[in-house]
Order: structure tokens, then sequence, then C-alpha cells
């Protein structure tokens, strides 16, 4: 049976439970702004206008997202391969998730808001130590709550025992180059780690 109606949706799974309802807030506590100073890692997530969706993660040192008030973010446009697939997307959709991540903790933190793209002096001086940083994401927070550890309980993620061996896959190199069809020799994993060391 295909679910094609929240009616249907809700048939099969029930109503929500109270706590996991009552734990969404419009802002920033003390809880969620410490949070994000111990986080170095998150997954921003967006759409374009035609609804065509994105996740690209972001990461630096713990705190880089910087906490202005209850209910702004600026997270800092780091260098990358300038594909611009969420800046591309922010600039016609203005909506966002983040969902912060902080190494050997099960708990996330999941944030929504509205998004402005800035480049003016005051947006950038929080960053002000990384010439690199051209844009910073300036997010206006319309929803923020803890989600449960159950996810990463299931994957066990933080478990350096189920880490796999990195020489399970082929290297990125060997990867591209099939996928793209190149020719020339792949870039071997240490060129690749000197190259990126050259520019995070």
């Amino acid at each position: 049976m295909s679910i094609d109606s929240i009616v249907t949706l809700r048939e099969v799974y029930g109503p929500a439970k109270v706590r996991s309802v009552k734990k969404q807030i419009d802002h920033l506590d003390r809880h969620c702004i410490r949070f994000i100073s111990l986080s170095p890692f998150l997954v921003v997530a967006s759409a374009s206008a035609t609804g065509a969706p994105d996740a690209s993660p972001r990461g630096g040192v713990p705190g880089f997202v910087h906490v202005v008030d209850t209910h702004t973010l600026l997270i800092p446009d780091s260098p990358g391969n300038n594909r611009l697939d969420s800046l591309s997307n922010l600039v016609e959709s203005p909506q966002i998730g983040l969902l912060f991540m902080i190494p050997g903790m099960d708990e996330t933190l999941r944030v929504n808001g509205t998004v402005r793209l800035r480049n003016d002096e005051a947006a950038l001086v929080p960053f002000a130590g990384d010439a690199r940083i051209r844009i910073a994401i300036e997010v206006k927070v319309t929803d923020a709550y803890l989600h449960c550890a159950k996810a990463f309980m299931r994957s066990k993620l933080w478990d350096a025992t189920r880490h796999i061996d990195r020489a399970t896959l082929p290297t990125m190199g060997e990867m591209l180059n099939e996928q793209t069809g190149t020719q020339a020799p792949p870039e071997t994993r240490e060129e690749m780690l000197e190259r990126y060391a050259r520019d995070l």
C-alpha cells in the first residue's frame, strides 16, 4: 500500500509522543547554545526553488558556528569545491535545516530557520581569523530541539571497534576517475590528504 496522505501516515504510526512535541522551542536556550559551542560538525539541509533537496556537511573547530543571540546563528562558509549547491539553494529558497553533532555523544541538536547570505563586515567579524571566509550564513531560528540518541545507538557510529578499514573502498581518486571517465592516473590518498591540508 502506498502512503499518500498524512491521515494514512498517522494511522500507521499513531500520534507523536507528548514530550517529543513539547521539547520543540522557538529559540536557542542555554542547552542549545552549549551544544553548539561543543559541536565541530553539522549537516546543512536545503532545497532549491523547485524542491530539489541537498544535504551538505560543514565542519570546523568546536563552536565554529557563532551564536549571535538566542534567535540568530552565523555559519561561516569555508573554502570548498565552488559547486555552491547549498548557497544557491538558500538564495532561491531561504529555509534551512541544521543537524549539529558532537563526537562521542549520541544525542544531536536540530535547528530550523530562515536564512540570509551576508558578506558585510559585521557578519564576518566573528571569522576574522580566516581571510578565506567570504560569506556567512545568517540563520534566524524558528525551531530548535534535541534529538534522541536512538539512530546513533543503532548505528554505533562512535564505536571505534565498528569503524571499517579505509582500504575497504577504493581511494577517492579511483572512484572519481571511474565516475568521470578520467583516464589519467588517479590521485592517491596521500596526494589527496596533502592537497586538503593546504586549504583546510
